[in-house]
């Protein structure tokens, strides 16, 4: 904070006039790209910062705005602006956020008058930075001891944003972006069943045309969506939005697409389909590693190892309940393992396998079951169709199928 005392009065108000001068040329020649820079409070970019620094030394700006002709005219923007970034500057976020909540506001009301779609980079920033700011000012609350309460304020005034954005003509291709920022809030805030009624939106409205959206946001939609369907255990839906997300993200963005992996992979194994070890070691998602083993080896002690080990992780991003519910697949393996076996050793009789057979290859796995239990999971393999026979209750003997005792998934949930 030293530069904020260093600076002369005169320095100051240069610099003040200076991004006067620079927020009324961006608007008047339509300038976009040069606007969006004047209002990203968070990125710490020299510019802002040393107008933060003239802003605490010249305590008058307010005067400077109402005396012009030019900048009075977009007073309502700029006085919040200026104390948005004073307040951000000293570390008073709430105050930073709450100012930046009413210059919001007041571009909205501007930038629905403008006709063209010249300033959406800069409705871009200011989507971007009420989550951010809001995000920064909860932290700040509730290390107070007080109610982290704005980032769901920022969240409806997202919305406002999007509704802005939702009619017809050349605005409309922002809404996607703004979309995102909301899903990110409502994720954020454990709220995501509010993600519907903008998914809705976007998939039923005829006013947006997917395609015609920017691929950057095509992609971050396409991974929140997907997202939800894991959460709704749809599984196809979800391999097909994410897939579609991985394949159109941009390839230099390595972080992006581990984000998309962790979901993608804990799909792709509930609908038969195993990655390659490189993938897993490439994107450092090893936690999967043995997850993949156990399937291939039908080792379920493994399988509930490696959920044990990573626990944790799993639950934090919500694949956990999808990655248990691979343990009928490990049977299946294990079960397939053993008519192997048996085929080697007396064909005439591979079809028909002992319970007490399976019971023996559990304890072998130091997995403890007797053999109502292993009946019981036999049962279900062969109601959900994940092994083709019949069960003789009375001889205990699983009678397999001669065609095809083991189905594949075919990229189809276990559960269909």
């Amino acid at each position: 904070m030293a530069g904020a005392y260093m600076m002369s009065m005169g320095e100051a108000h240069r610099r003040i006039l200076d991004y006067l001068n620079r927020f009324s040329d961006a608007v008047s020649t339509q300038d976009g790209k040069s606007l969006s820079r004047l209002l990203s409070i968070s990125s710490d970019s020299h510019h802002l910062l040393s107008l933060a620094d003239a802003l605490n030394t010249f305590q008058d700006a307010n005067r400077l705005i109402r005396q012009s002709e030019e900048y009075s005219q977009y007073a309502d923007i700029l006085l919040p602006i200026f104390r948005a970034l004073q307040s951000y500057r000293l570390r008073n976020l709430v105050e930073s956020y709450q100012a930046f909540e009413k210059a919001s506001n007041a571009f909205i009301q501007e930038f629905r008058n403008w006709d063209s779609a010249w300033a959406l980079e800069a409705l871009y920033v200011l989507a971007y930075e009420i989550r951010v700011l809001a995000e920064k000012a909860d932290i700040e609350l509730a290390s107070n001891g007080k109610t982290p309460e704005k980032l769901k304020g920022a969240g409806s005034l997202l919305m406002k944003v999007f509704s802005t954005l939702a009619g017809k003509g050349p605005k409309r291709v922002g809404a996607l972006y703004v979309t995102c920022q909301l899903f990110k809030t409502y994720f954020k805030l454990g709220t995501v069943h509010l993600c519907r009624s903008v998914i809705r939106s976007i998939e039923t409205a005829r006013i947006f045309d997917f395609e015609e959206f920017p691929v950057r946001d095509k992609v971050t939609y396409m991974y929140y969506t997907g997202r939800l369907e894991v959460y709704n255990e749809n599984f196809p839906a979800a391999d097909h939005k994410l897939s579609y997300a991985l394949s159109h993200c941009d390839a230099r963005k390595e972080a992006n697409i581990r984000m998309i992996l962790k979901y993608l992979i804990p799909v792709k194994l509930s609908i038969g389909i195993l990655p390659h070890a490189q993938l897993l070691e490439n994107y450092n998602l090893n936690e999967y590693s043995n997850i993949v083993l156990a399937l291939k080896r039908g080792d379920l002690r493994l399988l509930r190892h490696a959920l044990q080990e990573h626990e944790d992780r799993f639950l934090r991003s919500g694949v956990y309940l999808v990655l248990e519910k691979l343990e009928l697949q490990v049977y299946q393996r294990l079960l397939k393992k053993i008519h192997i076996i048996q085929k080697q050793k007396d064909p005439n009789k591979a079809h028909q396998i002992k319970l007490e057979i399976i019971v023996k290859a559990m304890k072998w796995l130091e997995m403890d079951m007797d053999v109502d239990e292993v009946e019981c999971i036999m049962s279900i393999l062969i109601y959900k169709n994940l092994v083709k026979g019949y069960f003789a209750h009375k001889s205990k003997v699983v009678v397999l199928s001669k065609q095809d005792p083991f189905p594949k998934l075919n990229g189809k949930p276990v559960s269909s």
